[in-house]
């Protein structure tokens, strides 16, 4: 079952979070093709709440080592994401993939990204 505080917490707080975050973060593709898996109508619910669950630790600003040290802040959030990606990758289609990079490009040039 998806838990209704790890989706909101993502459906509140990712965009914003990503949107400060991708220029800085390597695994910004992993996180937004996650995103659009998890809000798709087709993937299955297990999937969902997996990825919605590692989302929900990338989003929230406490965890294991803070988003603020310099090097090491997105390590934890990274293994808990690219663990889960690749736990549910077989579930991340193309079209999650190619939103997330069209995605990713538009935040880069400053644009409002599609949600």
């Amino acid at each position: 079952m998806v838990s209704k505080t790890d989706e909101q917490t993502v459906r509140e707080g990712f965009w914003p979070k990503i949107a400060t975050t991708a220029a800085r973060i390597p695994f910004s593709d992993e996180a937004l093709a996650a995103y659009y898996c998890a809000t798709d109508s087709a993937t299955p619910l297990r999937v969902k709440a997996t990825l919605f669950g590692a989302l929900a630790y990338f989003v929230l600003p406490l965890d294991m080592i803070p988003d603020v040290i310099l090097g090491l802040g997105f390590s934890d959030d990274m293994a808990v994401l690219i663990t889960a990606f690749t736990l549910m990758k077989k579930h991340i289609t193309s079209d999650h993939r190619d939103r997330a990079r069209t995605t990713l490009d538009l935040i880069r040039k400053g644009k409002q990204p599609l949600a």
